[in-house]
């Protein structure tokens, strides 16, 4: 894999947007294999596809690609969060693609994939309208909160300058595309468990630590009267989906 973005895309191109937009999207089309399937070729939508910029002629998933040049943030600012809200929502929302590359040296830092099974309501973050000086008046845009989503969603093909293994990055895909066949509902509670579960560092766990969370698992979800009951359910999806091992007397083991 070649991190180096090929200067000659831009050439005739004079906005720094549309030359970024040629230079991202031309490094993913001539380096980067589809992560769900591991097909090799992924292909350019039309400009402005209202789905997303890339799809995979064998599997058939599409990816919308976002670019951010120098610092690299988990919280990616987007567009109307209605139309957000929306789209994920929906039965055509894409897997995202997010990269970022150094703008000096024109190389690609950092690109990861998020699947589409992990965005749910929760992790987009509404930003204040606009002023009433401002031309769009009113307008509420969002910020893509990827913090929110579990380190095994979060799946980088190339981590600080080093290009992970592509088998590695397919395994860790196919772990958690089970997410993919819940609603949404279920997956919001399977991704939060998931979530808790990395916060305790021990390889081991009690269903007595995941309890302690009742109350912040309240907040999160205040029409569910039945927390514990949820844990234990969570607790066993991921078990049943090969993520974590039942020891037995309430203890369990990551995988």
């Amino acid at each position: 894999m070649n991190l180096k973005f090929n200067k000659e895309l831009a050439k005739g191109y004079a906005s720094n947007t549309q030359i970024a937009r040629v230079l991202t999207e031309g490094w993913v089309r001539n380096n980067i294999y589809c992560p769900s399937c591991g097909n090799n070729n992924l292909n350019n939508f039309e400009n402005n596809n209202p789905v997303g910029d890339f799809f995979c002629d064998s599997c058939k998933s599409e990816y919308e690609l976002k670019s951010k040049r120098d610092s690299f943030t988990l919280k990616i600012v987007d567009g109307a969060y209605e139309t957000m809200i929306e789209r994920i929502n929906s039965n055509n929302n894409p897997h995202f693609f997010f990269l970022n590359y150094s703008f000096k040296e024109l190389e690609v830092q950092n690109f990861l994939v998020i699947p589409k099974h992990y965005f749910v309501n929760n992790i987009i973050q509404k930003r204040k309208p606009l002023s009433s000086k401002a031309k769009r008046a009113g307008w509420i845009g969002c910020n893509i909160v990827l913090q929110s989503i579990p380190s095994i969603g979060r799946i980088f093909l190339v981590k600080n300058g080093i290009v992970e293994n592509r088998k590695n990055v397919i395994e860790t895909w196919t772990k958690t595309a089970f997410l993919g066949k819940q609603k949404q509902e279920s997956r919001g509670w399977t991704i939060e468990i998931l979530n808790l579960i990395e916060t305790i560092s021990e390889n081991q766990f009690t269903l007595k630590q995941m309890y302690s969370f009742e109350s912040f698992l309240k907040n999160k979800f205040p029409n569910n009267n039945f927390i514990k009951d949820k844990i234990r359910q969570q607790l066993q999806v991921l078990r049943d989906n090969g993520l974590l091992e039942f020891k037995g007397n309430g203890l369990y083991r990551k995988i």
